[in-house]
């Protein structure tokens, strides 16, 4: 088993991208930690493999306090085989992360704490309707790292309606200043269902062009190259070897289980997800029941989620493994739509993988449809 993955619906503000599942009512975190918990009992059949990570998603996870925590772990540890060394993540707001919750979350198993700054300028902030500052974000890694937290990663957002390279120039140098392990680099997507797709649709918003995605995409790679992060999955840099464990065991296709409103789960043949209704979740857990719905993969599905997945990271797609699962007929689709690729510079095969290089990532969709099968 990968790992688990909690959903914690809440946050305090909506963001004008964000299309994630969430909720404002923080008066239901008390029934909703209940739910969750009954949940994670129901459910601890389904894990018989140890688990390597915890991931604590959302919404907004830093809304919780302790007693909520607490219940949590007690709850997890008792149901299923945590290992000892799991890597168990928070995703955090900066303002949350005051000097006392940041002390509180110290007596907690977290060992892993994901910021979610996404600008250094206070006027992206305002754009994207968070609720920190650049400031408060500089503070609360300083703060993380004073309390003993040394494995933190940064979320940075890049593509935004005005931005220029030079504005993502600055915020890129201050977070290398910052020193942090991991940083996740994301181009703004205008997600339907979202204020800031309704303001693109009104013509409120102008997104980026071609050219500055590219240039600010290349400025990306080449600022952390030399500030010594490495660059292994399309938006997600590293150093010394501190990847997210969890992510990376998305990336290659391991198990894992989702817990709470609108938490997807991968069983190797199934992808299940539970229902992204607070209150209809918390009726039917309450009532020994799970509102899930239930995907089962096709042979052929499986394999393009391998080539996607593969091609993603720095490792690749690796061959033998192909092979091994897919036989045959798929190894050689695959090998011979890779040609011309391979040819013109975009992929490169090495100890038996495919690995999509610097050119062939500003391109990466257009390699992935070509080696997936219709």
């Amino acid at each position: 088993m990968a790992g688990i993955y909690i959903h914690i619906p809440f946050c305090k503000t909506r963001c004008v991208y964000c299309d994630f599942y969430k909720e404002t009512d923080e008066n239901q975190i008390k029934v909703f930690t209940e739910a969750l918990c009954t949940e994670a009992a129901l459910r601890k059949n389904e894990v018989t493999e140890p688990v390597k990570t915890v991931y604590f998603g959302g919404g907004t996870p830093s809304r919780l306090d302790n007693q909520a925590f607490a219940e949590i772990f007690e709850t997890l540890f008792s149901h299923f085989p945590i290992e000892e060394d799991a890597e168990i993540t928070l995703e955090a707001n900066p303002d949350d992360l005051s000097e006392e919750y940041i002390h509180l979350l110290r007596k907690l198993p977290f060992n892993r704490i994901s910021i979610g700054i996404q600008s250094f300028d206070d006027g992206e902030l305002k754009f994207l309707s968070r609720r920190h500052s650049a400031r408060q974000a500089i503070q609360a890694v300083k703060l993380c790292r004073q309390a003993g937290f040394e494995n933190i990663s940064i979320d940075l957002m890049y593509g935004l309606p005005g931005q220029t390279p030079g504005m993502w120039e600055k915020s890129l140098r201050q977070a290398c200043e910052l020193d942090v392990w991991h940083i996740s680099a994301y181009h703004l997507i205008y997600e339907k269902q979202t204020r800031l797709y309704a303001l693109l649709q009104k013509g409120s918003v102008r997104p980026v062009t071609d050219e500055a995605s590219t240039e600010m995409f290349s400025m990306l790679i080449d600022t952390l190259a030399q500030n010594g992060f490495e660059h292994y999955e399309i938006s997600n840099f590293a150093k010394s070897k501190k990847y997210s464990i969890h992510n990376t065991s998305y990336w290659k296709n391991e198990k894992y289980i989702g817990l709470g409103p609108s938490a997807h789960s991968y069983d190797g043949e199934n992808r299940s997800w539970n229902i992204a209704s607070l209150e209809k979740y918390i009726t039917a857990i309450q009532s020994g029941e799970l509102l899930q719905e239930t995907e089962k993969l096709t042979f052929t599905q499986k394999y393009n989620e391998f080539i996607l997945t593969g091609l993603r990271t720095m490792w690749g797609v690796d061959l033998n493994l192909l092979k091994e699962k897919f036989g045959q007929e798929l190894f050689d689709y695959c090998l011979q739509n890779a040609r011309k690729f391979i040819r013109e510079g975009f992929l490169v095969s090495k100890d038996n993988s495919l690995i999509m290089n610097r050119k062939g990532i500003f391109i990466s969709d257009g390699i992935m449809s070509e080696l997936m099968r219709v």
